[in-house]
């Protein structure tokens, strides 16, 4: 039973893991973050893989999956030290773009409330093809909304990571036990085998 519950419990969460990936690599694409985009996409496939795994009774890939939920965790913390500029780092600079493009999150115009609204530089010479962007009225910055969507991929990321450990514990002591019981034991039809061929092997030799 408590196989069971872990187990379901964990496909839950994979579940739910790729369900927020799925969301967050669509906003990605939109604001062409390529550094989160490459990083979603490896999420999406480990989760399967531990989904998999967990699925058709195989440890091993979900030990790749618990190992891939620590990684996980550490890049979202990041995330959340860059939009809230801890250590030097810059929410403003083109790292999460690979320095391609000057794009910023999707949420950064598009934010719940938020207005755009584009005024016309043709006064300015070189530049009369182009166009000034403002996003004002803002109900919450774009940044905390990166930071809680990171907070939540780390919150289910370690509640994953106990279920997995907890999974892979149980999956490990039933081979365990099945082994002991002689569930992969080659020898017992040796043994079963072995015995008429004694008894053939002395009946030949008895003395006339």
């Amino acid at each position: 039973m408590g196989c069971c519950t872990g187990r379901c419990t964990l496909i839950f969460l994979c579940a739910l893991q790729l369900l927020a990936a799925l969301e967050r690599q669509v906003f990605d694409f939109l604001g062409y973050q390529w550094a989160p985009i490459l990083a979603n996409f490896l999420h999406i496939i480990i989760v399967i893989l531990g989904l998999f795994g967990t699925i058709q009774y195989r440890p091993r890939y979900i030990v790749v999956y618990a190992i891939w939920t620590a990684v996980w965790v550490t890049w979202n913390i990041f995330i959340i030290c860059f939009y809230l500029e801890v250590g030097g780092l810059s929410k403003d600079s083109e790292l999460l773009t690979f320095n391609i493009s000057r794009h910023q999150s999707w949420w950064s115009e598009n934010g719940p409330g938020c207005v755009r609204k584009e005024a016309s530089m043709s006064g300015i010479k070189g530049l009369d093809s182009h166009s000034y962007v403002s996003v004002i009225g803002c109900a919450l910055e774009y940044r905390y909304i990166e930071v809680m969507h990171s907070s939540f991929q780390i919150l289910i990321a370690l509640v994953g990571f106990v279920y997995a450990c907890y999974v892979v514990s149980v999956f490990t002591e039933e081979e365990d036990s099945f082994d002991f019981i002689g569930g992969f034991d080659p020898f017992p039809l040796y043994h079963v085998n072995e015995k008429p061929t004694n008894l053939l092997f002395k009946q030949t030799y008895l003395p006339a």
